[in-house]
C-alpha cells in the first residue's frame, strides 16, 4: 500500500471507531410554494452519460460510492453501506453493478464507465480472466448488465482521479444505521 492509502485508511478507521453519538441532523424546511412540477423523467438521456464507481473496505464495515453524470451535467450520487463482510474486489464489483442497475432504472442508454479497479475494468474488457470463484458470478452478472445499454465503455482511472467516489464509499462505511 502507498503511504497516502495508509494515512487515508487510518483516518477513516479513526472516524469509524469514534462516531459522534449525540449527532442530530439539521432540520431545514424547504418551502414548496415555488415548485412548479415534480417529474420522474430524467432529462438529457439522449447524450452520453458518465459513471464513476468505487468500493471501500475497512476493519469495521464495507461501502460503495458512485456518481452518475447526465449528458447535461446533472450529478446523481449513490452511496450504500454493505451489510456483509467482503474483500475489496467484491466491494468494487458491488459498486459497479449497483451503479449500472441505477443507470438502467434511469433509462440511460449510452454510458462511459470509470473506475480505479483495474481488475474489474480489464475483466469486463475480457483482457483478464476471473479465477476467483467469488467473483465469477459478479463478472457474469456485470456482462448481462452491459447488454442493456446501446453503447457502453469502460476506462481505468488512477486513484487520484477517483477521489470523490472514494470519499462517498468511505462515508458509507462511517454511517451508523439502525436495523429498522
Amino acid at each position: 500500500m502507498t503511504r497516502k492509502a495508509v494515512k487515508g485508511s487510518v483516518i477513516a478507521d479513526l472516524l469509524t471507531e469514534n462516531p459522534i453519538n449525540d449527532y442530530e441532523a439539521l432540520n431545514i424546511e424547504f418551502p414548496d410554494e415555488d415548485i412548479n412540477e415534480i417529474s420522474t423523467k430524467t432529462e438529457g438521456q439522449i447524450g452520453m452519460w458518465k459513471m464513476y464507481f468505487d468500493g471501500a473496505v475497512n476493519l469495521s464495515s464495507n461501502g460503495i460510492g458512485a456518481v452518475l453524470v447526465s449528458s447535461d451535467g446533472k450529478h446523481f450520487s449513490i452511496v450504500v453501506k454493505l451489510r456483509f463482510e467482503c474483500a475489496n474486489n467484491v466491494a468494487e464489483y458491488e459498486a459497479c453493478v449497483s451503479s449500472l442497475q441505477a443507470a438502467v432504472e434511469m433509462k440511460v442508454k449510452k454510458l462511459d464507465v470509470y473506475g480505479d479497479s483495474a481488475l474489474i475494468i480489464y475483466q469486463v474488457k475480457r483482457e483478464l480472466q476471473t479465477k476467483d470463484p467469488k467473483l465469477i458470478p459478479y463478472q457474469k452478472y456485470l456482462l448481462e448488465m452491459i447488454s442493456k445499454f446501446e453503447e457502453i465503455s469502460f476506462t481505468h482511472l488512477g486513484r487520484d482521479k477517483n477521489q470523490f467516489v472514494d470519499a462517498l464509499a468511505t462515508l458509507a462505511i462511517m454511517t451508523q444505521m439502525e436495523e429498522d
